[in-house]
């Protein structure tokens, strides 16, 4: 295959990833120009899948065949946003590459730690905790050394956020569920607005409470209560109910894991590692009464704000 027939190729198509690693080789400015454009339109790609996938799916024309139609058009779509330049990420990759590699620029490369949180030495990386998608991360990282605006900022946030909280917690908690770490910091982020809404004891302290798990007539721990919003029959109303108060996040992710292990409604829950299924898979068990609880779950897992600071 020649170079010019690359930008032809789907965007994700299997056998492009194999043109892209050989083109990666070849110390040409031609080379160098196809491998880059290709690698702009698999990101893309992967763009556009977030975007549908953070889109309620619901409508009376949609099943699994307009999906695939669907997917088929935004490889085409992203192959094309690539060959215009539409972002700008390619040249970038072109610049980088031309300028680093003189005697043979290669697509950079991601350490096996962050492609693979199972590889020795290999804690989650913001990569490997998106599924590992190792040319994300790639881009992501070329982006950071071309933008050092972006990294001073990064260096000012707080090292304490909401995310670096809870992730050796959900870390723990994926461990004997199977369900991804973010999955759970997504929930409680939706349970807690990011948790800025945390229930607080009669004392004003913490409950650290994160997944509106209520004390029901089996628990023998202590107790907050809160005004909340149930949905009873489609309309919300507000009641007074009681809530479980924890001593640290640490209990709360234990309790949530042994919550969702014991009941065998949660069952189609454990392990799931689809987004769309997970959040679907808590509403129908019953795990809230909001008719919107599994789309809302859905977008934050998705969505820009999760990412961002799983990046941090």
């Amino acid at each position: 295959m020649s170079i010019r027939d690359l930008s032809n190729l789907p965007a994700y198509d299997a056998n492009s990833l194999n043109d892209l690693k050989r083109l990666s080789k070849n110390n040409s400015p031609e080379a160098i120009h196809a491998a880059s454009q290709q690698f702009e339109a698999l990101f893309l790609q992967q763009v556009l899948k977030a975007m549908r996938d953070a889109t309620p799916q619901d409508g009376m024309f949609d099943s699994e065949q307009t999906k695939t139609f669907q997917t088929m058009l935004d490889q085409q779509l992203a192959q094309s946003l690539s060959a215009k330049g539409s972002t700008g990420l390619a040249a970038l990759l072109e610049k980088q590459l031309s300028r680093s590699q003189p005697h043979g620029p290669a697509i950079p490369a991601i350490p096996a730690a962050a492609a693979d949180p199972a590889a020795p030495g290999g804690n989650p990386t913001p990569s490997s905790r998106f599924g590992r998608d190792t040319l994300r991360g790639a881009a992501l990282q070329l982006l950071d050394e071309q933008a050092p605006s972006n990294s001073a900022a990064k260096a000012s946030k707080p090292a304490t956020s909401f995310v670096d909280k809870l992730w050796p917690h959900a870390l723990e908690a994926s461990r004997s569920t199977g369900i991804p770490p973010h999955f759970m910091i997504a929930q409680a982020a939706l349970e807690t607005g990011w948790g800025k809404a945390q229930m607080k004891n009669a004392d004003g302290s913490n409950s650290h409470n994160l997944f509106g798990v209520k004390a029901g007539k089996d628990w023998k721990g202590p107790v907050v209560e809160k005004t909340t919003t149930e949905y009873v029959g489609g309309v919300a109303q507000k009641q007074v109910a009681r809530f479980r108060a924890y001593a640290s996040y640490g209990e709360a992710f234990t309790d949530y894991a042994k919550q969702l292990s014991n009941n065998p409604r949660y069952a189609g829950v454990l392990g799931n590692q689809d987004a769309s299924a997970f959040a679907r898979g808590l509403q129908q068990a019953g795990y809230a009464t909001d008719p919107m609880y599994a789309s809302k779950l859905e977008r934050i897992i998705s969505g820009n704000t999760l990412r961002n600071q799983l990046m941090g």
